[in-house]
Protein backbone atom coordinates (compact mmCIF):
# COMPACT_ATOMS: atom_id res chain seq x y z
CA UNK A 1 0.00 0.00 0.00
CA UNK A 2 1.04 3.85 -0.76
CA UNK A 3 2.07 5.71 2.04
CA UNK A 4 0.18 9.17 0.80
CA UNK A 5 -1.12 11.62 3.35
CA UNK A 6 -4.47 12.85 3.82
CA UNK A 7 -6.20 15.61 5.59
CA UNK A 8 -8.66 13.55 7.36
CA UNK A 9 -9.64 16.11 10.36
CA UNK A 10 -10.10 19.47 10.95
CA UNK A 11 -11.44 22.47 13.53
CA UNK A 12 -11.55 25.56 13.51
CA UNK A 13 -11.98 27.91 17.01
CA UNK A 14 -15.16 29.37 16.69
CA UNK A 15 -14.22 32.83 18.92
CA UNK A 16 -12.19 36.05 17.34
CA UNK A 17 -12.74 37.61 20.86
CA UNK A 18 -12.00 34.68 23.70
CA UNK A 19 -11.12 36.58 27.34
CA UNK A 20 -11.35 33.19 28.73
CA UNK A 21 -8.93 30.87 27.14
CA UNK A 22 -5.55 30.51 27.15
CA UNK A 23 -3.37 29.44 24.23
CA UNK A 24 -2.99 25.74 25.20
CA UNK A 25 -6.88 25.57 25.86
CA UNK A 26 -7.49 27.00 22.64
CA UNK A 27 -5.09 24.65 20.87
CA UNK A 28 -6.34 21.22 23.11
CA UNK A 29 -10.13 22.34 22.30
CA UNK A 30 -9.43 21.99 18.76
CA UNK A 31 -7.61 18.73 18.32
CA UNK A 32 -10.12 17.14 20.14
CA UNK A 33 -12.32 18.26 17.56
CA UNK A 34 -10.35 18.00 14.82
CA UNK A 35 -9.46 14.21 16.19
CA UNK A 36 -13.81 13.63 16.68
CA UNK A 37 -14.17 15.11 12.48
CA UNK A 38 -11.87 12.39 11.94
CA UNK A 39 -13.21 9.51 13.81
CA UNK A 40 -9.48 8.86 15.76
CA UNK A 41 -8.20 9.06 19.12
CA UNK A 42 -5.71 11.19 20.99
CA UNK A 43 -3.98 7.63 21.33
CA UNK A 44 -3.39 6.84 17.59
CA UNK A 45 -1.37 10.64 17.54
CA UNK A 46 2.30 9.77 16.95
CA UNK A 47 3.51 12.91 15.35
CA UNK A 48 2.99 16.84 16.39
CA UNK A 49 4.10 19.79 14.75
CA UNK A 50 4.10 23.05 16.80
CA UNK A 51 5.49 25.91 15.83
CA UNK A 52 5.99 27.39 19.51
CA UNK A 53 3.19 29.86 19.27
CA UNK A 54 1.76 28.81 22.90
CA UNK A 55 5.27 30.45 24.41
CA UNK A 56 5.47 27.10 26.85
CA UNK A 57 9.22 26.66 27.94
CA UNK A 58 10.02 23.78 25.59
CA UNK A 59 8.01 24.09 21.92
CA UNK A 60 6.71 20.93 20.89
CA UNK A 61 7.58 18.66 24.08
CA UNK A 62 5.15 21.52 26.25
CA UNK A 63 2.29 20.96 24.05
CA UNK A 64 2.73 16.99 24.30
CA UNK A 65 2.88 16.97 27.41
CA UNK A 66 -0.43 19.16 28.20
CA UNK A 67 -2.23 16.90 25.79
CA UNK A 68 -0.99 13.59 26.80
CA UNK A 69 0.62 12.49 23.90
CA UNK A 70 4.09 10.50 22.93
CA UNK A 71 4.92 11.46 19.75
CA UNK A 72 7.30 9.26 17.76
CA UNK A 73 7.91 12.70 15.33
CA UNK A 74 8.15 16.16 16.89
CA UNK A 75 8.60 18.76 14.70
CA UNK A 76 8.89 22.86 15.68
CA UNK A 77 9.58 24.39 12.72
CA UNK A 78 8.63 28.15 12.76
CA UNK A 79 8.54 30.66 9.89
CA UNK A 80 6.03 32.80 11.21
CA UNK A 81 2.83 32.94 9.29
CA UNK A 82 3.77 29.92 6.67
CA UNK A 83 4.52 27.76 9.51
CA UNK A 84 1.67 25.31 9.30
CA UNK A 85 2.05 25.10 5.09
CA UNK A 86 5.79 23.53 6.30
CA UNK A 87 4.30 21.65 8.86
CA UNK A 88 2.09 19.70 5.85
CA UNK A 89 5.22 19.53 4.38
CA UNK A 90 6.68 17.70 6.82
CA UNK A 91 4.24 15.74 8.15
CA UNK A 92 3.71 14.21 4.20
CA UNK A 93 7.68 13.67 4.32
CA UNK A 94 6.84 11.53 7.90
CA UNK A 95 4.20 9.69 6.84
CA UNK A 96 5.82 9.02 3.31
CA UNK A 97 8.67 7.59 5.05
CA UNK A 98 6.92 5.31 7.58
CA UNK A 99 7.85 7.21 10.56
CA UNK A 100 4.17 8.01 11.70
CA UNK A 101 0.86 7.16 10.62
CA UNK A 102 -1.14 10.24 12.49
CA UNK A 103 0.16 14.01 12.62
CA UNK A 104 -1.65 16.59 14.52
CA UNK A 105 -1.21 20.39 13.92
CA UNK A 106 -2.22 22.71 16.10
CA UNK A 107 -2.49 26.56 16.73
CA UNK A 108 -3.99 28.61 19.40
CA UNK A 109 -3.53 32.88 19.81
CA UNK A 110 -5.13 35.37 22.17
CA UNK A 111 -3.46 38.49 20.38
CA UNK A 112 -6.60 40.19 20.30
CA UNK A 113 -7.77 39.90 23.94
CA UNK A 114 -3.99 40.57 25.66
CA UNK A 115 -3.95 43.59 22.96
CA UNK A 116 -0.57 42.97 21.92
CA UNK A 117 0.53 45.66 19.03
CA UNK A 118 1.06 42.87 16.43
CA UNK A 119 1.45 45.24 13.49
CA UNK A 120 3.66 47.52 15.29
CA UNK A 121 7.33 45.66 16.26
CA UNK A 122 9.98 46.02 13.49
CA UNK A 123 10.85 42.85 14.47
CA UNK A 124 9.79 39.25 15.50
CA UNK A 125 11.01 38.32 19.02
CA UNK A 126 13.88 39.72 20.70
CA UNK A 127 16.78 38.70 19.19
CA UNK A 128 17.62 40.37 16.15
CA UNK A 129 19.79 39.65 13.15
CA UNK A 130 22.53 42.12 11.92
CA UNK A 131 20.37 43.19 9.39
CA UNK A 132 17.40 43.55 11.90
CA UNK A 133 19.24 45.53 13.78
CA UNK A 134 20.26 48.34 11.42
CA UNK A 135 16.34 48.32 10.32
CA UNK A 136 15.54 49.04 13.97
CA UNK A 137 16.55 51.85 14.04
CA UNK A 138 15.26 53.51 11.25
CA UNK A 139 12.00 52.77 12.94
CA UNK A 140 10.24 50.84 9.69
CA UNK A 141 6.81 48.99 11.20
CA UNK A 142 5.47 45.46 10.11
CA UNK A 143 2.98 47.87 8.06
CA UNK A 144 5.49 49.55 6.54
CA UNK A 145 7.58 46.90 4.97
CA UNK A 146 4.62 46.24 3.19
CA UNK A 147 4.16 49.25 2.44
CA UNK A 148 7.26 49.43 0.40
CA UNK A 149 6.32 46.59 -1.51
CA UNK A 150 2.56 48.10 -2.67
CA UNK A 151 4.31 51.64 -3.39
CA UNK A 152 6.83 50.29 -5.71
CA UNK A 153 4.72 47.58 -7.38
CA UNK A 154 2.76 50.76 -8.35
CA UNK A 155 5.99 52.07 -9.64
CA UNK A 156 6.86 49.43 -11.79
CA UNK A 157 3.29 48.56 -13.00
CA UNK A 158 1.37 51.85 -12.57
CA UNK A 159 -1.24 49.35 -10.21
CA UNK A 160 -3.92 51.69 -8.28
CA UNK A 161 -5.05 51.80 -4.69
CA UNK A 162 -8.48 50.75 -6.24
CA UNK A 163 -7.31 47.56 -7.81
CA UNK A 164 -5.66 46.69 -3.94
CA UNK A 165 -9.15 47.89 -2.63
CA UNK A 166 -10.80 45.24 -4.77
CA UNK A 167 -8.72 42.11 -3.15
CA UNK A 168 -10.53 43.64 0.29
CA UNK A 169 -13.66 44.31 -1.35
CA UNK A 170 -13.81 40.68 -2.88
CA UNK A 171 -12.60 39.05 0.97
CA UNK A 172 -15.26 40.80 3.07
CA UNK A 173 -17.71 39.38 0.20
CA UNK A 174 -17.00 36.18 0.87
CA UNK A 175 -16.95 36.56 4.77
CA UNK A 176 -20.48 38.29 4.97
CA UNK A 177 -21.58 34.54 4.18
CA UNK A 178 -19.22 33.08 6.74
CA UNK A 179 -21.06 32.14 10.19
CA UNK A 180 -17.98 32.67 12.11
CA UNK A 181 -16.72 35.74 10.34
CA UNK A 182 -20.21 37.41 10.72
CA UNK A 183 -20.48 36.99 14.72
CA UNK A 184 -16.83 37.81 14.98
CA UNK A 185 -17.87 41.52 13.15
CA UNK A 186 -20.21 41.72 16.60
CA UNK A 187 -17.78 40.40 19.06
CA UNK A 188 -15.14 42.86 18.05
CA UNK A 189 -17.61 45.61 17.94
CA UNK A 190 -16.80 46.72 14.10
CA UNK A 191 -18.71 49.66 12.42
CA UNK A 192 -18.92 48.08 9.12
CA UNK A 193 -20.05 44.77 8.96
CA UNK A 194 -21.58 44.54 5.39
CA UNK A 195 -20.33 44.30 2.02
CA UNK A 196 -17.49 46.58 1.15
CA UNK A 197 -16.75 48.82 -1.62
CA UNK A 198 -13.80 50.34 -3.60
CA UNK A 199 -14.37 53.88 -2.53
CA UNK A 200 -15.67 52.53 1.18
CA UNK A 201 -11.34 51.43 1.21
CA UNK A 202 -10.11 54.33 -0.58
CA UNK A 203 -12.01 56.53 2.28
CA UNK A 204 -10.84 54.36 5.74
CA UNK A 205 -7.71 55.86 7.26
CA UNK A 206 -4.24 56.06 6.22
CA UNK A 207 -1.65 53.62 7.86
CA UNK A 208 1.02 53.42 5.58
CA UNK A 209 0.80 54.90 2.05
CA UNK A 210 -0.76 53.25 0.21
CA UNK A 211 -2.09 50.85 2.66
CA UNK A 212 -5.01 52.21 4.45
CA UNK A 213 -7.17 50.30 7.60
CA UNK A 214 -9.45 48.24 5.46
CA UNK A 215 -6.03 47.07 3.24
CA UNK A 216 -4.66 45.92 6.74
CA UNK A 217 -5.60 41.94 8.23
CA UNK A 218 -8.05 41.89 11.14
CA UNK A 219 -6.40 41.60 14.82
CA UNK A 220 -8.38 38.88 16.46
CA UNK A 221 -7.86 35.76 18.59
CA UNK A 222 -8.15 32.20 17.69
CA UNK A 223 -6.97 29.02 16.13
CA UNK A 224 -7.71 25.72 15.09
CA UNK A 225 -6.41 22.28 14.41
CA UNK A 226 -5.62 20.08 11.49
CA UNK A 227 -5.08 16.19 11.34
CA UNK A 228 -3.26 14.11 8.93
CA UNK A 229 -3.37 10.09 8.43
CA UNK A 230 -1.82 7.70 6.23
CA UNK A 231 -3.82 5.76 3.33
CA UNK A 232 -3.69 2.62 6.05
CA UNK A 233 -5.30 4.82 8.80
CA UNK A 234 -7.88 6.48 5.88
CA UNK A 235 -9.76 3.31 5.99
CA UNK A 236 -10.67 3.75 9.40
CA UNK A 237 -11.73 7.45 9.61
CA UNK A 238 -15.21 9.58 8.91
CA UNK A 239 -13.80 11.64 6.51
CA UNK A 240 -12.92 10.97 2.66
CA UNK A 241 -9.75 12.67 3.09
CA UNK A 242 -8.43 15.12 1.52
CA UNK A 243 -4.58 14.29 -0.49
CA UNK A 244 -1.57 16.30 -0.03
CA UNK A 245 -0.33 16.35 -3.59
CA UNK A 246 2.62 18.48 -3.42
CA UNK A 247 4.42 20.59 -1.35
CA UNK A 248 7.21 23.46 -1.37
CA UNK A 249 9.23 25.96 0.62
CA UNK A 250 11.20 28.90 0.12
CA UNK A 251 12.89 32.09 1.95
CA UNK A 252 13.98 35.30 0.39
CA UNK A 253 15.62 38.45 2.20
CA UNK A 254 17.51 41.62 0.68
CA UNK A 255 20.50 42.08 -1.36
CA UNK A 256 21.89 43.55 -4.19
CA UNK A 257 19.55 42.00 -6.58
CA UNK A 258 16.61 41.73 -4.36
CA UNK A 259 12.81 42.80 -6.29
CA UNK A 260 10.43 44.01 -4.22
CA UNK A 261 7.72 42.86 -5.64
CA UNK A 262 8.74 39.31 -6.34
CA UNK A 263 7.98 36.62 -3.33
CA UNK A 264 9.48 33.43 -2.64
CA UNK A 265 6.27 31.96 -3.42
CA UNK A 266 7.40 32.40 -6.82
CA UNK A 267 10.17 29.65 -5.86
CA UNK A 268 8.04 27.68 -3.39
CA UNK A 269 5.04 27.48 -5.50
CA UNK A 270 6.72 26.09 -8.79
CA UNK A 271 8.02 23.55 -6.35
CA UNK A 272 5.09 22.15 -5.25
CA UNK A 273 3.06 22.58 -8.69
CA UNK A 274 6.15 20.14 -10.05
CA UNK A 275 5.64 17.75 -7.12
CA UNK A 276 2.17 18.29 -7.79
CA UNK A 277 1.77 17.80 -11.34
CA UNK A 278 -0.21 20.39 -11.67
CA UNK A 279 -0.17 23.73 -13.39
CA UNK A 280 -2.07 26.79 -12.63
CA UNK A 281 -4.94 26.49 -14.64
CA UNK A 282 -6.10 23.41 -12.99
CA UNK A 283 -6.32 24.99 -9.50
CA UNK A 284 -9.90 25.99 -8.86
CA UNK A 285 -9.28 27.48 -5.10
CA UNK A 286 -6.34 29.52 -3.95
CA UNK A 287 -6.15 30.26 -0.22
CA UNK A 288 -3.48 33.06 -0.10
CA UNK A 289 -2.32 34.70 3.30
CA UNK A 290 -3.63 37.98 3.21
CA UNK A 291 -2.29 40.10 5.90
CA UNK A 292 -2.42 43.06 3.39
CA UNK A 293 -3.77 43.46 0.12
CA UNK A 294 -0.15 44.04 -1.42
CA UNK A 295 0.52 40.72 -0.05
CA UNK A 296 -2.08 38.92 -1.96
CA UNK A 297 -1.50 40.87 -5.29
CA UNK A 298 2.33 39.59 -5.35
CA UNK A 299 0.86 35.95 -4.71
CA UNK A 300 -1.60 35.50 -7.03
CA UNK A 301 1.93 36.70 -9.64
CA UNK A 302 4.07 34.71 -8.28
CA UNK A 303 1.67 31.76 -8.29
CA UNK A 304 1.86 32.30 -11.78
CA UNK A 305 -2.21 32.99 -12.07
CA UNK A 306 -1.75 36.19 -13.60
CA UNK A 307 1.77 38.01 -15.44
CA UNK A 308 4.17 39.76 -13.56
CA UNK A 309 2.93 43.81 -12.92
CA UNK A 310 -1.11 42.49 -13.87
CA UNK A 311 -1.79 41.79 -10.72
CA UNK A 312 -4.13 44.66 -10.28
CA UNK A 313 -5.82 44.13 -13.69
CA UNK A 314 -7.07 40.36 -12.44
CA UNK A 315 -8.03 41.06 -8.93
CA UNK A 316 -9.86 44.06 -10.28
CA UNK A 317 -11.68 41.55 -12.95
CA UNK A 318 -13.77 39.90 -10.31
CA UNK A 319 -11.62 36.71 -10.84
CA UNK A 320 -10.95 36.21 -7.29
CA UNK A 321 -14.96 35.58 -6.32
CA UNK A 322 -16.46 32.23 -5.65
CA UNK A 323 -18.71 33.03 -8.53
CA UNK A 324 -16.19 34.89 -10.23
CA UNK A 325 -14.91 33.58 -13.76
CA UNK A 326 -11.07 33.50 -15.15
CA UNK A 327 -9.38 32.47 -12.35
CA UNK A 328 -9.51 30.28 -8.60
CA UNK A 329 -11.47 31.74 -5.96
CA UNK A 330 -9.46 33.19 -3.52
CA UNK A 331 -9.96 33.21 0.27
CA UNK A 332 -13.67 32.38 0.07
CA UNK A 333 -13.77 32.25 4.05
CA UNK A 334 -13.30 35.73 3.98
CA UNK A 335 -9.65 35.79 4.95
CA UNK A 336 -7.49 37.32 7.23
CA UNK A 337 -8.89 40.64 5.48
CA UNK A 338 -12.43 39.88 7.32
CA UNK A 339 -12.40 36.43 9.22
CA UNK A 340 -9.88 35.88 11.50
CA UNK A 341 -6.14 36.65 11.89
CA UNK A 342 -5.19 36.18 14.91
CA UNK A 343 -1.06 36.44 14.28
CA UNK A 344 -0.23 33.51 12.32
CA UNK A 345 -2.36 32.84 9.56
CA UNK A 346 -1.11 30.41 7.89
CA UNK A 347 -3.28 27.36 9.27
CA UNK A 348 -6.94 28.92 8.27
CA UNK A 349 -5.52 28.78 4.71
CA UNK A 350 -5.76 24.77 5.08
CA UNK A 351 -8.67 24.46 6.67
CA UNK A 352 -11.08 26.47 4.43
CA UNK A 353 -8.89 24.37 1.47
CA UNK A 354 -10.03 21.46 3.09
CA UNK A 355 -13.88 22.28 3.12
CA UNK A 356 -13.74 23.89 -0.27
CA UNK A 357 -12.73 20.01 -1.38
CA UNK A 358 -14.96 18.60 1.13
CA UNK A 359 -18.12 20.39 -0.27
CA UNK A 360 -19.23 22.30 2.82
CA UNK A 361 -17.53 25.78 2.43
CA UNK A 362 -20.03 28.75 3.19
CA UNK A 363 -18.65 30.15 -0.66
CA UNK A 364 -18.81 26.74 -2.33
CA UNK A 365 -17.23 26.66 -5.76
CA UNK A 366 -19.44 23.91 -7.55
CA UNK A 367 -17.05 20.79 -7.99
CA UNK A 368 -13.79 22.23 -6.42
CA UNK A 369 -10.73 19.36 -6.81
CA UNK A 370 -7.31 20.96 -6.88
CA UNK A 371 -6.83 23.65 -4.25
CA UNK A 372 -3.70 25.85 -3.22
CA UNK A 373 -2.60 26.94 -0.14
CA UNK A 374 0.07 29.70 0.05
CA UNK A 375 1.26 30.89 4.06
CA UNK A 376 3.74 33.95 3.71
CA UNK A 377 5.66 34.84 7.23
CA UNK A 378 8.10 37.65 7.88
CA UNK A 379 8.09 40.62 6.09
CA UNK A 380 7.38 40.68 2.69
CA UNK A 381 9.89 43.16 1.48
CA UNK A 382 12.93 41.53 3.54
CA UNK A 383 12.95 38.58 5.14
CA UNK A 384 10.25 35.85 4.68
CA UNK A 385 9.51 32.38 3.95
CA UNK A 386 6.83 30.84 1.88
CA UNK A 387 5.21 27.65 1.94
CA UNK A 388 2.95 26.23 -0.81
CA UNK A 389 0.76 23.20 -0.25
CA UNK A 390 -1.38 21.91 -2.89
CA UNK A 391 -4.43 19.78 -1.84
CA UNK A 392 -6.77 17.40 -3.66
CA UNK A 393 -9.78 15.50 -3.37
CA UNK A 394 -9.18 12.15 -2.65
CA UNK A 395 -10.24 9.56 -5.56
Amino acid sequence: MSRRAFIVGIHEFESRVAPTYNVLQIKAESASKALADAGLTWSQVDGIYDAGESETSLPGLGVAEYMGIRPAVIDTTNVGGASYELHIAHAKRDIEAGRINVALITYGSTLRSESKSGGIPTSIGTKETPAEHVERQHGLSLVGHYGMVASRHMHEYGTTPEQLAAIAVSARRHAVRNPLAVKGFDDMGMRSRGELTVEDVLASRPIADPLRLLDCCLMTDGGGAIVLASERVLADCKQPGVAVLGTGESVAFTDGNTDLTTSATAVSGRRAFSEADVKPADIDVAMVYDSFTITVLTQLEDLGFCPKGSGGEYAASGALDFDGAGGPAVNTDGGGLSSTHPGMRGLFLLLEATRQLRGTSTSQVPGAEIAVCNGIGGFLSSRHASGTVVLGRAS
